[in-house]
């Protein structure tokens, strides 16, 4: 080879992309943080315009949290008018309202409008992408580093579909209020009137939200969410090859979701056998959070903030827990209330929900190991409450679903025993 070829090849090794680019998806139950349905959804890729979701939901934490309120009116700096398009094209010195800026992000996906919020939040767009990066990780999003605000390239900026999944039931269960922002199909300013990009809110029944996303090194992404009877799904999807593809896709990830959860609720009313199969739910920290910011005996003085919970949630101690025997023999039936891929959240989760209905207090429990079919896959801890009867069974399962614990009846077979 030649010096010249051995430096291109140099050249083109050090300019590699670290994001996989690739087609990656994932679908999850609102409620309960199943995945239905996901493919490559721990690949790292660029999030572009869904980092928006993330400016978002740090504003509805601001404005909570007084740090912001809708009206008040946000300067616009140099570098907030410098930014690329998608735009509104603001010029230093103008100013623009909070509120507004939050209809701008959802429907034009306004990256001078990012910059905007940024500033407001974090005293500069870099300062605001390491808050933004911190908060991430704290809500569980592992896999996921902020450079900017607004999503435009950058090579450090990357996240999977899963961590997206993670902040899209975060933001739904955190902010259900202000959730209603995605579903707006336009948004006038200065006499011009700008449509949604999420298409899907006007051809997808029971869609209301929430971001698209697009840079050429990314392809077509999406995250969305939509309702039908009472249930939930929030499909993410990374790589699309165009937008037309992209929400035809998704489309077919959220009807595989309703299918997947309406299969279930017919199952749920008769007994269901354990087929051995695991249930996979988002990671466990950020499960734990979730669960934990909603449970009124995990504080006394009102609900706890999200940024607190992580470790609270580790540090909780077997000890610590309500009285939960292990069972000197196994029973015949079982109310599970989760599968984990580690001890210490499975067994949270029975002594949460022994909390929870007080009637349980006492009952024996079962963590049941059961190893990954996956070659080197973690291995799931299923979390039960053992019962004598059938009928008690489904008495404590109604109970805990009252109290939005959801849970399913288990008849505990042969195989239980010997797990």
């Amino acid at each position: 080879l030649t010096v010249s070829t051995l430096l291109l090849f140099v050249l083109i090794a050090g300019t590699a992309s670290p994001a996989s680019a690739k087609y990656a998806s994932i679908v999850v139950d609102a409620k309960t943080g199943r995945i239905l349905h996901s493919v490559n959804e721990s690949t790292k890729n660029y999030p572009a315009s869904l980092t928006k979701i993330m400016t978002l939901f740090m504003t509805f934490e601001a404005i909570r949290d007084g740090r912001l309120k809708l009206d008040q009116m946000l300067p616009v700096s140099r570098v907030a008018a410098g930014r690329s398009p998608s735009k509104l094209y603001l010029k230093r010195g103008d100013r623009i309202s909070v509120e507004d800026a939050i209809s701008a992000l959802v429907t034009k996906s306004a990256n001078d409008v990012a910059t905007v919020l940024a500033e407001a939040m974090g005293q500069t767009e870099r300062k605001f992408a390491r808050l933004m990066t911190k908060r991430a990780h704290e809500l569980g999003m592992k896999d996921t580093t902020f450079r900017n605000a607004s999503g435009l390239p950058h090579r450090g900026q990357l996240s999977t579909a899963l961590d997206m999944a993670i902040l899209a039931r975060t933001l739904l269960q955190e902010f259900p209020r202000e959730y209603r922002y995605f579903a707006q199909k336009s948004f006038t300013w200065d006499g011009k009137t700008h449509k949604n990009h999420n298409k899907l809110l006007e051809s997808y029944p029971g869609a209301d939200g929430i971001k698209t996303g697009y840079i050429r090194a990314a392809g077509f992404n999406l995250v969305a969410s939509a309702k039908r009877n009472g249930v939930r799904v929030i499909a993410v999807l990374f790589g699309g090859k165009s937008p037309k593809k992209r929400n035809a896709q998704v489309a077919k990830l959220m009807d595989r979701g309703f299918e997947t959860l309406s299969s279930a609720l017919v199952a749920s009313k008769g007994v269901k056998k354990d087929t051995g199969v695991a249930t996979r739910l988002i990671p466990p920290a950020a499960a734990a959070t979730l669960d934990r910011s909603r449970d009124p005996a995990s504080t006394k003085s009102g609900p706890v903030k999200v940024a607190a919970l992580p470790k609270q949630t580790a540090s909780v101690a077997p000890a610590a827990a309500p009285t939960v025997r292990r069972p000197a023999q196994l029973n015949s039936w079982a109310v599970q209330v989760g599968a984990y891929n580690r001890y210490a959240p499975a067994h949270f989760a029975v002594s949460r929900a022994a909390r929870a209905v007080p009637s349980l207090l006492g009952s024996q429990f079962a963590i049941v190991k059961q190893k990954s079919s996956r070659r080197r896959g973690p291995d799931i801890y299923k979390a039960r409450l053992l019962v004598q009867t059938e009928s008690r069974a489904r008495q404590s399962c109604n109970a805990l679903k009252r109290r939005n614990i959801d849970c399913m009846v288990i008849w505990m077979g042969p195989a239980d025993a010997n797990s």
